[in-house]
């Protein structure tokens, strides 16, 4: 991780990004929602309303995100990986269920029709919108540069849907102004198609992370390859890779010389360990030593062959 961010784990740059996004939804809840008052927009209304259940996520990700940088304890033995999932999942629901939302509203515009009164005032405070959460959709990519954070990556999907939603609610106000309203609930019903797509992708994405889902083939063969290309490994069995959070963790049976002297033993072990760590989204690793050549696991789950040393 980068200076501004290492000497706390991760967690000052976490926190100042959820801060941002939670003063960026504020202003752009005021600055719409007074528009909206002032002269009946129900389109800047709506689009504030959905500000608010950002503004909800925002925090919750601010209260409860952080918690993911917590060291392990008694009662979290392995840490708080998952919680960063946890919270994520959260905002992708949030943003299907809005998405789902302004889908409703939209074919209810196509059916009986919108109620628009266009005003240049109008436009100022959506142009308004767009630049404060484009701002704040530049900080938390820039933040999350360092951290990979799910939360924040959902933090900042959200940003760009505010963003798809505010233009959608332009082209209605100007579709009022040169007569044709229809095209306000039309624009509406396209973004609210990709909204509700990012907020099950988020969902899907985080829910492997939560149930300790497999990674790819890749990175199986990635981590199946620094363990036989260390010289001490005859064979390789019984490997498990599964996500433990946002991070994986390894298990698995390495085979050595059987009458490997011990300390050497734990040598080779603890190398295994560090090589493993080194792969990227690896977060730990336990490696189980066995002796070469009884033959018991030929026939065993992720057997591979032994290395045949010439030398």
């Amino acid at each position: 991780m980068a200076d501004t961010v290492a000497g706390d784990g991760g967690r000052g740059g976490f926190a100042r990004a959820a801060w941002v996004n939670v003063l960026g939804n504020v202003v752009k809840i005021v600055a719409e929602g007074a528009a909206g008052y002032v002269f009946g927009s129900v389109a800047l209304l709506a689009d504030a309303a959905h500000s608010l259940a950002d503004l909800v996520a925002s925090v919750v990700v601010l209260v409860w995100g952080r918690s993911a940088f917590d060291e392990p304890d008694d009662t979290h033995p392995h840490g708080h990986d998952r919680i960063e999932p946890l919270t994520a999942l959260f905002v992708g629901a949030v943003i299907a269920l809005l998405g789902l939302n302004l889908l409703y509203r939209s074919v209810e515009g196509l059916l009986y029709g919108t109620d628009i009164e266009f005003n240049t005032l109008l436009l100022a405070a959506l142009g308004f919108a767009i630049v404060d959460m484009y701002l704040v959709y530049r900080y938390t990519v820039r933040i999350n540069d360092r951290l990979q954070s799910t939360a924040l990556a959902a933090l900042a999907t959200d940003c760009l849907n505010d963003i798809y939603t505010s233009v959608a609610a332009i082209v209605g106000v100007l579709g009022v102004l040169a007569g044709f309203p229809v095209l306000d609930p039309i624009a509406g019903a396209l973004v609210s198609l990709l909204v509700v797509y990012q907020g099950v992708e988020i969902g899907s994405e985080n829910v492997d992370y939560l149930i300790g889902a497999a990674p790819s083939a890749a990175k199986r063969t990635e981590i199946t390859a620094a363990l036989r290309d260390h010289p001490d490994v005859r064979g390789v069995h019984d490997l498990a890779v599964f996500y433990d959070g946002t991070v994986l963790e390894v298990e698995v049976h390495v085979e050595v010389e059987g009458d490997m002297p011990f300390r050497q033993a734990h040598d080779v072990e603890s190398e295994l360990v560090s090589r493993l760590r080194a792969i990227d989204d690896v977060g730990d690793a336990h490696v189980h030593l066995d002796p070469s050549g009884i033959g018991e696991w030929k026939d065993g789950r992720d057997r591979f062959d032994e290395r045949i040393d010439d030398g």
